[in-house]
């Protein structure tokens, strides 16, 4: 199973070596996205809690963890899309690649292909928003639970829509609702990390470690099914 997620996955990072989307089109729309909320916001005002940050400063956690979903969403339809041309993903399921391992290796490439967005993105948040990281570890493991999540999330609910027409728009509306609970957690242990105290995110980043979990086991178990019935 690992052998067939590590060949699968290493697959799909050689097209998109080749392709450059990830690159192209997926990191500026991410940055676009940062830059328009930032022009949303006037950095001018305070808030009432925290008089000491501005408004832009204070929502950062949420807004960065919005655009990396948002980004997120156009990694998983490339993800897929490249299996539905010329009959790629039949030939997927003629190969004999354990079901597990496939949903594991597609999984893994959009698991590093966002942490490459989201190092880019966190920079030009802490650029453009002005914020500080005062607790490093908190903001470590929050970003791996919270990649890990969104990656084994959007793989299953992709591979469900993969094989409909309207794929490029159900995507968002199946994956969103699912990840909902993920984006609250990861805005509000980042803001811990971010602002302090470290003890009021840890038990966010326990939430969104345990949803990973719950996501990767179900697409290992379910994710046979879903590649017969696309």
């Amino acid at each position: 199973m690992l052998n067939d997620a590590l060949l699968l996955a290493a697959k799909d990072l050689r097209v998109e070596r080749r392709s450059r989307v990830l690159t192209g089109q997926v990191l500026p729309f991410g940055l676009i996205v940062l830059i328009l909320f930032g022009f949303g916001i006037s950095p001018d005002r305070r808030v009432v809690e925290a008089p000491d940050r501005t408004v832009l400063e204070q929502v950062a956690p949420g807004l960065f963890w919005l655009a990396v979903l948002l980004s997120a969403l156009l990694a998983l339809g490339r993800s897929f899309a490249i299996e539905a041309v010329d009959g790629n993903l039949d030939a997927l399921k003629l190969t004999g690649l354990d079901p597990a391992g496939v949903f594991l290796g597609k999984a893994l490439a959009i698991w590093l292909e966002l942490l490459a967005i989201e190092l880019l993105l966190g920079v030009g948040s802490l650029a453009l928003y002005g914020a500080t990281i005062t607790h490093p570890l908190l903001l470590l493991v929050t970003v791996l639970a919270a990649t890990t999540s969104i990656a084994a999330a959007g793989t299953l609910y992709a591979a469900l829509a993969s094989g409909l027409r309207v794929r490029d728009t159900l995507v968002p509306l199946l994956v969103l609702p699912v990840l909902a609970p993920v984006l609250l957690g990861a805005t509000l242990a980042t803001e811990a990390a971010l602002f302090g105290p470290a003890g009021d995110g840890w038990p966010w980043a326990g939430l969104i470690s345990t949803f990973a979990v719950l996501y990767l086991g179900a697409g290992m178990v379910s994710f046979g099914v879903l590649l017969e019935e696309t």
